[in-house]
């Protein structure tokens, strides 16, 4: 009589997992012998490991994945709020590192440029009262727009555009050129810079177009005319003045804007080709900008010349500053070494002053800037509202990323101004209105009780409102005239006749006198009980 081998109930789903061989034969990494489950192994151990982390690798990605959406959302939601109780927190993470970034701009302005200043002859606080002066003005506009349905700024989108062609077309008539770049219209005392004003007002133009047009953004063509040749003549007029720059920020701002629109992808492919082809052009057939390429690659120039002094020498601040810098106003590179500190590289003396805290601190109150942009734009659900917020947020961090990169030594040194913190009236001016654009559509996102107040009623209609308002209230003071008797009601109404006191005929009632409710239905069923 044979025994039959006993099998533990633990064995049993082992031996149901390991495949069978062919013809009842034991698969392979079986015991020869003395093994009676199959797979024992360590050959077999370690195939079924491997084979088992690769299956579930995805499913760990994906849920990690999903973790950190949820995460993410649930932040944002305590953050915010949901549906009507929005508490309009992105509202006042814009405004505050808005507001940040610019008071930390003016003064690394007045450090940057005290000593070239007095070197000049001139007072130190000469460029940071400037700043000063044009930030006021700025923060002015920005609450002011802030306060504006962006629906309203419709209407001067053709008009914008108009007037930054015609400005561009003067400042090659009449402007001042300074360090090569013809960019400047000098307006008394101040110098304007047009090609700021065309970044606003072709990013307003762009949205009222391809928001009007929403429903033949699909073809190419629609999408394209009147767009891409307007955007072009910008371009080409920005270029015309040397400044190769601003024409890329430019050239961002159009991609941008065409991407919200939800233009076919195909199309940036081929005007990615097209634009790289005519930045290799341009690069190639300017000696200075060849220059500025070899010396960021390391070698040098045919004269011999070193166009990279400028960044070599911001790389020497970034290093010299450590973790904490050498301290506010104690910058050595600012002595001539850096030439127009406060401009360009500023960033440079923010690293060399304050250090590798203070550069992380210009870096996070970005982050938290875009961040909050995004939460806009992603929120909006009409076209010309999500493009001109997703312009505007591509237009500054863009800059602000290029700005860095050269700085830092990753880009060549191209003019792009930072944002908020590099010195120019002009492109402060029009940055901090770009601003209040976003406010007005995070305003609009707010609970209606948390919303700020409005300054003023545009537009006729809105006007005329504010003005009858504030003649009402003025005209409601008390009237010595006599009081007038209570009106009569008709006998059907189901309430007595009313009569003055004095007047009573003789032999009524004095409760006859007081009125009695009306018996409307409609009425009672509207009174609180």
């Amino acid at each position: 009589m044979v025994s039959t081998p006993t099998r533990t109930p633990a064995a049993k789903p082992a031996a149901a997992r390991t495949p069978a061989g062919p013809a009842g034969k034991t698969a392979p990494g079986a015991a020869a012998s003395g093994s009676s489950v199959p797979g024992t192994t360590a050959a077999g151990r370690s195939a079924g490991t491997t084979a088992a982390a690769a299956a579930a690798a995805p499913g760990t990605l994906r849920s990690a994945g999903l973790r950190v959406r949820a995460w993410y959302g649930g932040f944002w939601s305590a953050l915010e709020g949901t549906g009507k109780s929005r508490n309009g927190s992105t509202y006042y993470l814009i405004l505050g590192s808005t507001l940040a970034l610019t008071a930390i701009g003016i003064l690394m302005v007045l450090s940057a440029s005290s000593v070239e200043a007095i070197a000049a002859g001139e007072s130190p606080y000469t460029a940071a009262l400037k700043q000063g002066f044009f930030a006021a003005i700025g923060v002015f506009g920005m609450f002011l727009l802030s306060r504006v349905n962006v629906v309203w700024l419709k209407r001067f989108a053709w008009l914008a555009i108009a007037f930054a062609l015609v400005l561009l077309v003067l400042v090659l008539l009449i402007g001042r050129s300074a360090l090569g770049n013809q960019n400047w219209i000098d307006v008394g005392p101040f110098t304007f810079q047009p090609s700021e004003a065309a970044k606003l007002a072709l990013a307003l133009w762009m949205a009222t177009v391809l928001g009007t047009k929403a429903k033949l953004l699909w073809q190419s063509k629609h999408a394209l005319i009147p767009v891409a040749p307007v955007a072009v003549l910008v371009i080409g007029l920005i270029l015309a003045g040397n400044d190769l720059g601003t024409a890329m920020i430019v050239m961002m701002i159009t991609a941008a804007a065409l991407f919200f629109a939800g233009v076919r992808l195909y199309v940036f492919g081929i005007a990615g080709i097209a634009l790289g082809a005519a930045t290799a052009v341009l690069a190639i057939t300017s000696p200075n900008r060849v220059c500025r390429i070899l010396s960021w690659t390391g070698q040098t120039c045919a004269d011999g010349s070193d166009v990279n002094y400028q960044s070599t020498n911001g790389l020497y601040g970034l290093a010299s500053g450590g973790w904490f810098g050498v301290g506010l106003g104690q910058s050595r590179q600012k002595y001539s070494w850096i030439p127009e500190a406060h401009n360009d590289f500023i960033f440079a003396i923010i690293g060399e002053e304050l250090g590798l805290v203070g550069t992380l601190v210009v870096l996070v109150l970005f982050g938290i800037l875009g961040t909050a942009i995004y939460r806009v734009v992603v929120a909006q659900k009409d076209l010309f509202h999500r493009v001109l917020a997703g312009t505007i947020m591509v237009w500054l961090l863009g800059q602000a990323t290029v700005n860095m990169a050269v700085v830092t030594g990753l880009a060549p040194v191209v003019g792009v101004p930072l944002p908020f913190i590099s010195y120019g009236g002009s492109a402060l001016l029009m940055s901090l209105c770009a601003i209040g654009v976003v406010l007005s559509l995070a305003r609009a996102q707010m609970a209606p009780g948390l919303q700020p107040r409005r300054i003023l009623r545009f537009g006729p209609a809105g006007l005329a409102k504010t003005l009858r308002k504030t003649f009402g209230k003025q005209g409601a003071a008390p009237r010595s005239s006599p009081p007038k008797p209570a009106a009569t009601r008709p006998a059907g109404s189901g309430a007595t006749a009313t009569k003055p006191s004095g007047t009573k005929p003789a032999g009524t009632k004095p409760a006859a006198t007081k009125p009695t409710v009306p018996r409307n239905p409609a009425r009672k069923r509207n009174r609180p009980s």
